[in-house]
């Protein structure tokens, strides 16, 4: 039954979302909406020598949805883009192929893996981490053009 996902960690998780809000002039920003429930979140990032410096986000979504976020946001600073995007694949691996949760500061999406079981939940409850990921591309692009100028 899809309560079984809704545990109380999850859902207190789901309400103190950290860095709510949106970054003044961020390096990196990025939306995402997942098409069948209508979830949005859009994430701001700066970067400094590779890794997230400043975050924000803008979460309209769901309990699992903001849970996501709510590990995203607790973990995210100091993170790289490397880091980011191996947490980014294992999570969706871990809900779409059966794979392991992922390991190190984003080790807490293990009380996500019940989702698995429910793919029309896959979309909403990865939308922060591919939001991420894009932010920090994007910001590390202009802060290594601003470095080369």
């Amino acid at each position: 039954m899809i309560d079984d996902i809704y545990s109380a960690r999850l859902l207190k998780l789901a309400a103190n979302l950290p860095h709510l809000g949106r970054l003044t002039d961020p390096q990196g920003s990025a939306e995402k909406t997942a098409k069948l429930c209508g979830s949005r979140v859009v994430i701001d990032v700066d970067m400094a020598d590779g890794h997230v410096s400043r975050f924000a986000q803008d979460i309209q979504a769901c309990a699992l949805g903001q849970a996501s976020a709510a590990i995203l946001g607790a973990h995210v600073l100091g993170a790289s883009l490397a880091e980011l995007e191996l947490a980014r694949d294992q999570f969706r691996a871990m809900l779409s192929a059966d794979g392991p949760p992922p390991e190190g500061r984003f080790s807490d999406i293990s009380m996500l893996a019940p989702v698995k079981n429910y793919p029309a939940r896959h979309a909403s409850t990865l939308l922060a981490f591919d939001a991420v990921v894009d932010a920090a591309r994007l910001a590390g692009t202009r802060t290594s053009r601003a470095s080369t100028t």
